[in-house]
């Protein structure tokens, strides 16, 4: 079992990390078996959130409205985070948005992990569910679940009680890191025409846009665009 790591889980727009943002980070940094900090905050998209993520968050545009972007808070979890390895259930998610977010900065952000999601896959083989909040009430675990923080909580109690149950089995390499792995670009800033030509589409067809046209990536305003022409026909 390590016993030092980041427990990390975050609260996003979506599920493609290529396309959509962070709206809350959560971790718990445990050293030698202590907990040594707690990092929690929210994130302003740029863009308007789905009523679908404010009914599994609970979080709302409102909320965002003030809050820093990932530009000041990636900097800050990175320097909070260290170097330590990730626990999550389904760490590879949280791993690749936060990889996502910090290549689009000229960052670099690579580690192993643990995911506590193919733990229970592996041994709890009878139970009808696996995700986070059927595990915790399977092992009596407080949750609230799908705000952050409380996650990466969750994910802490839960790996250690996985270990014991299961620690003394032959083969515990899933309780130990290994590298995870995901590949992507950089993004760029919507070009000047990129972002003039959307403004003149928004107006013309009169669309309620949910996104900051000057907060978009190039590739972000290219596949908008094209939505916007398949939906009303070019200029």
């Amino acid at each position: 079992m390590m016993n030092s790591y980041l427990s990390l889980d975050l609260e996003t727009t979506g599920v493609n990390p290529k396309q959509e943002r962070i709206i809350e980070f959560g971790a718990v940094r445990i050293e030698d078996g202590v907990c040594t900090g707690v990092f929690e905050s929210l994130v302003n998209p740029g863009r308007r959130l789905e009523e679908k993520v404010i009914r599994l968050t609970g979080i709302t545009d409102e909320d965002l409205a003030d809050a820093p972007e990932i530009t000041e808070v990636l900097p800050r979890f990175m320097e909070f985070a260290k170097d330590l390895p990730l626990l999550g259930h389904s760490v590879w998610f949280d791993f690749s948005f936060v990889k996502k977010a910090a290549v689009n900065q000229g960052l670099s952000f690579e580690r192993a992990g643990v995911d506590t999601y193919k733990i229970a896959k592996k041994y709890l083989v009878d139970l009808p569910k696996r995700n986070l909040g059927f595990l915790c009430e399977h092992y009596n675990i407080s949750l609230h679940a799908h705000r952050a923080v409380e996650d990466a909580r969750a994910a802490v109690a839960l790996y250690e009680a996985m270990w014991g149950q299961f620690g003394g089995e032959e083969d515990v390499s899933l309780f130990e890191p290994v590298l995870l792995q995901y590949q992507v670009k950089q993004d760029r800033p919507a070009t000047k025409s990129q972002k003039e030509r959307l403004y003149k589409l928004v107006s013309m067809h009169k669309i309620d846009t949910i996104y900051d046209i000057d907060k978009l990536t190039r590739s972000e305003a290219s596949r908008y665009t094209d939505r916007i022409l398949s939906k009303y026909g070019r200029l």
